[in-house]
């Protein structure tokens, strides 16, 4: 019963570790997402731009 209890221990113990390693690996994932999020945002953003001063570059092309 000893030895039952003590690899319980253990793989409690074990899976403690892996909780806790995932946690942190889950905040690391969340904010690689948010960074990734506001590049996105910018990047759709910088290409609206773009866009809105191509269509005003080609509305003053003579016969456009």
């Amino acid at each position: 019963m000893e030895a039952d209890l003590a690899a319980l221990e253990e793989r409690i113990s074990t899976l403690v570790t892996y909780a806790r390693e995932l946690r942190a690996a889950n905040g690391l994932l969340r904010n690689e997402l948010l960074a990734s999020q506001e590049r996105n945002r910018d990047l759709a953003a910088r290409v609206a731009e773009a866009t809105t001063r191509l269509d005003a570059l080609i509305a003053r092309i003579p016969g456009a």
